[in-house]
């Protein structure tokens, strides 16, 4: 039985400070000094100047006073910003399936070799005395203990804690804020679709998010394999980005986003769909259970009215945005992207041979 646990996603909210009064323009002093009891009455009739009555102070007051404060105006709905994120998530997605491709090309051609290290390994230890309280041993036999699955979230979950502790360094707030929050409303717009992907502000938000990866790591990484698992996770992350940006920008709600929640939701669609009738429960009331189909029909139908009726707690967008594309690469994806990848395996092959790579072994098909 998988548990699942409620998460918690922050929107991080970050206000501009703007100036405590707008701009005065500047006006020409030396035409007002000229008029004043200063300059001499001569010099006023020989420019031909008239004396002018000394009622106007009240006048000027109200003529040179500045303007009552307006709020900025809010970004416009310019749906062409959104051309060049559209493009980096089609061509980072296809970066992705494809590194993927060779990465398990690579791992295949590797695994025979690997083996025979593992018993040279396993040979030499036998022959050396055991260390007792080896730090390392223990770290490796620990790091054996776990699934693949759970091997390979290990680095995200390392990656998504460097980042936490970024964000508690005063210096790099900017720099934070700027490339790994997601907003259409900002300046960068490409990069952050994937970095936000790995950012939390808050403890709570990053611990409920791991520890949904970690509990789903397992079955996801046994149904797609490691490589075909991290290809849809990143893509998954700057998918659901982009789908978010286009909710903020056709509703103009701007703000950034950060999180793992749509990449995690898609993990957590796959997973549903390709197994509908699994139990899950809830990590602190496990006596109740559930089917998995029913908890993705559930998730799906809180996203929706979250985004319909505009409910601001969560980025309901890109939640709905990864569960879709999990629904979607399980039924139709997989299929489409991950079957059709031996050409581009065989392009790889020649390439690396003629490189003088070596005779490589052939791909594996999952």
């Amino acid at each position: 039985m998988t548990a699942v646990c409620v998460c918690v996603y922050y929107l991080l909210s970050v206000s501009a400070k703007h100036p405590n009064g707008p701009l005065i323009h500047d006006f020409c002093l030396p035409d007002v000094l000229c008029l004043s009891s200063r300059c001499p009455r001569s010099f006023q009739q020989r420019c031909s100047f008239r004396k002018v009555s000394r009622k106007p102070e009240k006048k000027m007051e109200e003529e040179f006073s500045p303007a009552p404060q307006q709020a900025p105006p809010a970004p416009p709905r310019a749906f062409g910003r959104l051309v060049r994120p559209l493009v980096f998530t089609v061509g980072f997605t296809g970066c992705s399936f494809a590194s993927a491709a060779v990465w398990q090309y690579e791992s295949l051609k590797s695994r025979v070799q690997s083996y025979f290290d593992q018993v040279r390994a396993d040979w030499l230890d036998r022959l050396r005395p055991a260390k007792r309280g080896d730090a390392r041993k223990e770290i490796n036999q620990w790091w054996n203990s776990l699934s693949e699955g759970q091997r390979t979230v290990t680095g995200i979950i390392a990656a998504n804690v460097a980042v936490f502790c970024c964000w508690r360094v005063p210096a790099l707030q900017r720099l934070m804020i700027r490339y790994f929050t997601a907003n259409p409303a900002s300046r960068t717009l490409c990069w952050p679709m994937l970095l936000s992907t790995f950012s939390h502000f808050s403890f709570f938000h990053m611990a409920a998010n791991m520890y949904v990866l970690w509990s789903f790591s397992s079955s996801a990484v046994s149904m797609l394999g490691r490589e075909q698992f991290m290809a849809v996770y990143l893509s998954a992350g700057v998918i659901s980005s982009f789908v978010s940006y286009v909710s903020k920008t056709a509703t103009g709600r701007f703000g950034p986003s950060l999180g793992a929640s749509g990449a995690i939701m898609t993990i957590l669609a796959a997973v549903c769909t390709k197994m509908p009738e699994a139990k899950l429960a809830i990590i602190f009331l496990p006596m109740f259970t559930f089917t998995a189909s029913n908890a993705l029909k559930a998730i799906v139908a809180m996203d929706t009215a979250g985004l319909v009726l505009g409910w601001k707690f969560f980025d309901h967008a890109a939640h709905l945005g990864g569960a879709l594309f999990g629904v979607w690469y399980i039924l139709f994806g997989h299929e489409l992207i991950w079957k059709n990848r031996e050409p581009f395996i065989k392009l790889w092959h020649e390439l690396r041979t003629r490189g003088g790579g070596g005779s490589g072994g052939g791909s594996g098909a999952l």
